[in-house]
């Protein structure tokens, strides 16, 4: 967090009680606010269910920004992070050595760099972790030879496969066998396996439906796996999956190495689509504290928390404790409205908990999360690596 936040008056009316009764109340809003007990158990869950099924674990760091999280998801047996961006992956890792976390750190970077500068900059987080990257292009494995050629470590690289959503990927056998021998081609390079995520599967609603596509998903991969062994390349890794299909993915088995993120929060979305499946079994850790600020008008009241304070794309909010009597809308960059429930009006001054409809973009607007044990503020996690989508 930049220390300039921390000497704010109204961060340290928070800080100074920290562990004291009834600190909660205090925390400024809107804010973002961690279960720190719902948080642990989430992650406990997950490394079980990987650990049980002899299936690795590399969580995605997108969802939570946060070295304190990251730290808690490798101390609970994660092999690895998987980083959306370099600039998330550089944040991450330098903060953890800074807090002193000592195991060298695999470091897998899930999208596809482009040009010289991403490659260099990929050579230079190789001096503080082992980075791990996807390719997807002919030239992409070509740039990053050009970056490794004086190297003394050499680099491991995917092959990106398109598993359906077609947002990156080779498609097909054919795109994969070219991108796999020009990989084996440079001594510097190391291939290292295939990558096949599905972001289209992980919210569909109802567990046969999300079970068939992510089949048919598997199967692309598949296909792709058995040409490439059958030309005798070696595929040690198949990483994939998401929260959504993370018990599935276990139970069809394909991919040895999951790279869920949102599970450690959850959100509104994934509370729609997973329901009661067993895919759904965490729990919502993460909420928005917002306060109400004008009761004036019949029918509904005035809260803090409006555009800003929350992604947008997956819908509205829920109420905590009042999802089936009050219903959240957007009132402006600003402000949300809230309607009163059968039970009475809510008044001024009021503290409400949303729970955010997608929490990755979401967390993204934060400097920090407030981390809670019930009504007592246990500390505070910098999102050290907020708006690092370079």
């Amino acid at each position: 967090m930049d220390e300039s936040a921390r000497d704010r008056p109204v961060f340290r009316t928070v800080t100074d009680r920290l562990g004291q009764p009834d600190s909660r109340r205090l925390i400024p809003t809107p804010a973002l606010v961690c279960d720190l007990d719902v948080l642990t158990d989430n992650i406990a869950r997950m490394a079980a269910l990987t650990a049980s099924s002899r299936i690795a674990i590399r969580p995605h760091v997108k969802s939570h920004k946060s070295a304190f999280v990251a730290r808690r998801q490798l101390d609970a047996g994660a092999v690895g992070l998987s980083c959306a961006k370099l600039a998330e992956a550089e944040m991450i890792v330098r903060r953890l050595i800074a807090d002193g976390y000592e195991r060298r750190i695999s470091v897998l970077l899930t999208s596809p760099l482009v040009g010289a500068v991403a490659a260099e900059r990929v050579l230079a987080l190789s001096g503080f972790c082992d980075p791990i990257v996807v390719v997807d292009n002919l030239e992409g494995v070509d740039e990053l030879a050009s970056a490794f050629g004086g190297a003394e470590n050499g680099l491991g690289v995917l092959c990106d496969v398109d598993v359906g959503f077609a947002r990156t990927g080779v498609v097909g056998p054919s795109q994969a066998l070219q991108v796999v021998e020009r990989i084996e081609q440079d001594p510097h390079l190391h291939f290292g396996g295939v990558q096949g995520y599905g972001g289209h599967l992980q919210h569909i609603r109802g567990r046969e439906e999300r079970r068939s596509s992510t089949m048919e998903s598997t199967r692309r991969l598949e296909e792709v796996v058995n040409a490439l062994e059958s030309r005798g390349h070696n595929v040690p890794l198949r990483t994939g999956g998401g929260t959504g299909t993370s018990a599935l993915d276990v139970e069809i088995g394909l991919l040895n190495e999951l790279q869920p993120g949102s599970y450690v929060f959850m959100d509104r979305e994934y509370r729609d689509a997973l329901g009661g499946d067993p895919e759904g079994w965490f729990g919502q850790s993460l909420t928005v504290a917002t306060t109400v600020i004008s009761a004036n008008q019949d029918g509904f009241v005035t809260v803090d928390a409006g555009l800003k304070a929350m992604a947008t794309d997956a819908g509205s909010p829920l109420v905590v404790g009042h999802e089936a009597t009050a219903s959240y809308h957007f009132f402006g960059d600003e402000h949300g409205l809230v309607t009163n429930g059968p039970d009475g009006p809510f008044r001024r001054g009021d503290r409400l908990d949303l729970v955010p409809p997608h929490c990755d973009p979401t967390v993204d607007r934060y400097d920090f999360m407030w981390l809670v044990r019930d009504d007592v503020v246990m500390g505070v996690a910098d999102v050290v690596a907020r708006g690092c989508s370079q």
